[in-house]
């Protein structure tokens, strides 16, 4: 009796493999090993952006937020206390996203929020 040696099954599987790693360069997309070794570095860090990404973000409209506030003579964090007293509930990415848009509304949020501080 021959010994089944996975022969279709292997096949496939570096098929899949090799296609997940279209793209890259040089042996990366293929040589079988070094592209394995490449998509599991690719997907770990896909893994950990994702969270970055969150993070990086948040820090980009607290950015465009503070910026926006200093301009009307408050601080950051004081309109977000200010905010807080008026139960004023918008997440950073609204405030900012009307920081940008809609100057006058978010001049409107900064003197509640100096209003409820003062």
């Amino acid at each position: 009796m021959p010994r089944a040696r996975k022969g279709a099954a292997r096949k496939r599987a570096h098929k899949k493999l090799l296609k997940a790693v279209r793209g890259q360069v040089g042996g990366r997309h293929r040589l079988y090993r070094t592209a394995k070794e490449s998509l599991r570095r690719s997907l770990r860090f896909a893994y950990r952006d994702r969270r970055v990404r969150k993070r990086e973000f948040r820090r980009l409209w607290i950015l465009r937020i503070n910026a926006a506030t200093r301009a009307r003579g408050m601080t950051y964090s004081q309109f977000i206390h200010g905010l807080a007293k008026a139960e004023v509930d918008m997440d950073r990415k609204m405030l900012a996203e009307m920081a940008v848009s809609d100057p006058d509304a978010f001049g409107k949020l900064v003197e509640l929020a100096k209003e409820k501080v003062a």
